[in-house]
């Protein structure tokens, strides 16, 4: 029988192996002139979306405060309105925002922010509690973010946090919260067949941490969709897209990249996956600590997501097929995203 549910980290908290990312439901927002959103959003489409999640047994939700400037949490809240036992909700604080322009002005990693940002988090959820509260500062130095672990662990006290966690690509980062951090239980960190974050990964592990995985899709790359000539508006993350995102320049595809997902395609498709359903099942098998968040705005995509549940991980001969026709990638330096 295929386990589609997963221990997170060593919480008491059991959650549905794949989780849906709520960052592209957030619509629209910028930092500067920088786009960071996913373009425009149909909020109805958003909450059947997230309705018909947890109908497929999907019960991990995670966001942001900055996700549209707070429009994520509060579509979040709109659709799981008296759902809260049936679900885990992670968010991040760490950004500072601006709803009326949908700007992200900054960033506070000061425990006097933590406790205003955790206010806002759990007005817009319109919640009482959040389960995972996650640091959302990547690159914030392990001796500043320490000073954050007592205002964590008050909120906990308090009941208006259960769990927390960082979202770090930083193996050091990961390893120093699973040591100092009491009700620390997860790492949320950039993870897919294009990127193996082995060294965070193996951090998770040693410190019984759970893995969440961002863009285990690799920002869509890995869904099979993408062609040369496809191209991405400028409200689009992808549109513009910053240093860190590989995957697009210029609106459009990276070449490169389309060759690499086009060398493991037809193994992701074996069993009868489609590309995308491949892509969490190698995530599965790489480690029974990861949970993938992909990324879902329509009710087709979560519906197509949650279908690799009934697939679960790629089979070790599978995984290895894999690595094998990637081994030139996995020996190439890469740098945190």
């Amino acid at each position: 029988m295929i386990a589609t549910t997963r221990s997170l980290g060593r919480s008491n908290l059991e959650v549905s192996a794949l989780g849906m990312g709520c960052w592209a439901i957030g619509g629209p927002f910028w930092g500067g002139d920088q786009p960071f959103g996913w373009g425009e959003v149909d909020d109805d489409e958003s909450i059947a979306t997230i309705r018909r999640a947890l109908e497929l047994g999907v019960t991990l939700f995670d966001t942001s405060d900055a996700y549209g400037t707070g429009h994520s949490e509060t579509i979040l809240g709109r659709a799981l309105a008296g759902r809260w036992n049936d679900v885990v909700i992670a968010t991040k604080w760490g950004n500072t925002i601006d709803p009326a322009t949908r700007q992200l002005t900054g960033t506070d990693p000061s425990p006097a922010y933590l406790r205003r940002a955790v206010e806002g988090s759990l007005g817009r959820l319109g919640t009482d509690h959040i389960d995972l509260y996650q640091l959302h500062l990547n690159d914030l130095p392990i001796p500043v973010a320490n000073e954050l672990l007592g205002t964590l662990e008050e909120l906990v006290g308090e009941g208006k946090i259960r769990w927390y966690g960082w979202s770090t690509d930083h193996a050091d980062r990961a390893a120093a919260w699973g040591e100092a951090g009491a009700h620390c239980t997860a790492v949320q960190h950039a993870f897919n067949v294009l990127h193996d974050a082995a060294e965070v990964l193996a951090a998770c592990e040693a410190h019984g941490l759970a893995s969440l995985n961002r863009s285990p899709l690799a920002m869509g790359l890995l869904t099979g969709k993408f062609t040369p000539s496809s191209t991405l508006g400028p409200d689009d993350v992808r549109g513009i897209a910053p240093d860190w995102l590989r995957y697009f320049r210029d609106g459009r595809p990276v070449p490169l990249w389309l060759d690499r997902v086009a060398a493991v395609r037809e193994v992701l498709r074996s069993g009868g996956r489609t590309p995308a359903q491949g892509s969490l099942a190698w995530i599965w098998a790489r480690s029974g600590s990861t949970v993938p968040i992909p990324g879902c705005r329509t009710v087709a995509q979560i519906e197509e997501n949650a279908g690799a549940l009934d697939h679960g991980p790629l089979t070790p001969a599978e995984l290895a097929e894999v690595e094998r026709l990637l081994a030139d990638l996995r020996a190439e330096p890469v740098a945190p995203m």
